[in-house]
């Protein structure tokens, strides 16, 4: 398979590779937050899935470096930092997670992981009918 195929390939699938791998790291992200709600100091953090999109399809709304001193906030397309997450009620002991927004969360990310799942077993399932020639 040659650069072109995999090209087509990837135009095939759309961008539901990258919302996969994106919902998965905010898997991570929220186990680890729910994992350590009784550990003193931990700070929960989160991704922002709809900048981390943006940045995945390459719609991102970039700055323009004017000057060499300048930082460069382009980073690494698809790539995405995680964020602290401001608690609405900290708690005495540094501790940021509020476990039952991280478990909602954590339920709302899996469905919408699910879903993502789904749409694109049904687009490979129509490549493979495309490519077998059966209706």
């Amino acid at each position: 398979m040659d650069d072109t195929d995999m090209g087509t390939l990837d135009s095939a699938l759309g961008i539901s590779p990258q919302v996969l791998a994106l919902r998965a790291q905010k898997t991570e992200l929220l186990a680890a937050n729910i994992a350590n709600s009784d550990t003193p100091g931990y700070k929960a953090r989160d991704i922002d899935f709809a900048a981390a999109m943006r940045s995945a399809s390459g719609t991102q709304d970039a700055l323009t470096r004017t000057h060499a001193a300048h930082l460069n906030t382009s980073g690494t397309p698809g790539s995405v930092e995680p964020m602290y997450r401001v608690p609405s009620q900290p708690s005495l002991d540094g501790n940021t997670v509020e476990s039952q927004r991280e478990h909602a969360e954590f339920m709302d990310n899996a469905i919408r992981y699910q879903a993502s799942l789904n749409l694109l077993d049904g687009r490979i399932n129509s490549l493979r009918t495309a490519i077998r020639g059966q209706v």
